[in-house]
């Protein structure tokens, strides 16, 4: 019972729309109808700029930690990694936002950073130096993802190597359109170190 209820909140916390609150409570701007139309970091940086993109980035993190600490709080016998995969879930088809959320990056990376730091930070690192390199917010997010997929082989630790692989393929999923347009050369890019040329 007390399973059951735990990943309906880690579930509820995912869906916390982070981008629609930041948005309309800070601009009294809806994002999902500006840009690409997602809720998450990426878009929020593009309609509203450096200072609310972090702040949505740091919130969807937290979920996904928050979420992935749940049964040590409540003291339970669950997998935390399984509890963080309804957050990733819930930041992807968020109750409170219409079912259309987010991409699952940044959630699945709060849901690393609490059970494995180190991987989070090179994640983080990875992620960072394919951007500057790539230009492209999604094609950096997807090929971080398969370095985690790598990383958690070798720690053979099985419900790491089982949940990541299936975060990574939300994340491929979530970034169907994203391939689409990179393929057609139509994917914007971001540029870290100064404007857009």
């Amino acid at each position: 019972m007390l399973i059951g209820i735990i990943i309906i909140l880690a579930y509820l916390i995912g869906s916390i729309p982070s981008g629609l609150i930041v948005g309309k409570l800070g601009y009294g701007i809806d994002i999902r109808e500006h840009g690409s139309g997602n809720l998450g970091g990426t878009n929020t940086f593009r309609i509203l700029g450096k200072k609310a993109g972090f702040i949505v980035t740091f919130a969807d993190i937290l979920k996904g930690t928050l979420a992935t600490a749940l049964p040590f709080l409540f003291g339970v016998d669950v997998h935390p990694l399984l509890v963080g995969t309804f957050a990733v879930i819930g930041h992807m088809y968020p109750i409170f936002a219409g079912f259309k959320g987010g991409k699952a990056v940044a959630t699945s990376g709060g849901v690393l950073l609490f059970y494995s730091p180190v991987l989070f930070v090179t994640m983080a690192l990875i992620f960072l130096i394919l951007l500057l390199i790539t230009k492209y917010v999604s094609l950096s997010s997807m090929l971080t993802g398969l370095y985690t997929i790598i990383y958690s082989l070798f720690t053979k630790d099985l419900p790491l190597i089982i949940v990541v692989s299936l975060l990574v393929a939300f994340v491929f999923y979530r970034h169907r359109t994203n391939i689409k347009r990179i393929l057609n050369k139509t994917e914007p890019k971001v540029h870290i170190l100064g404007k857009k040329k």
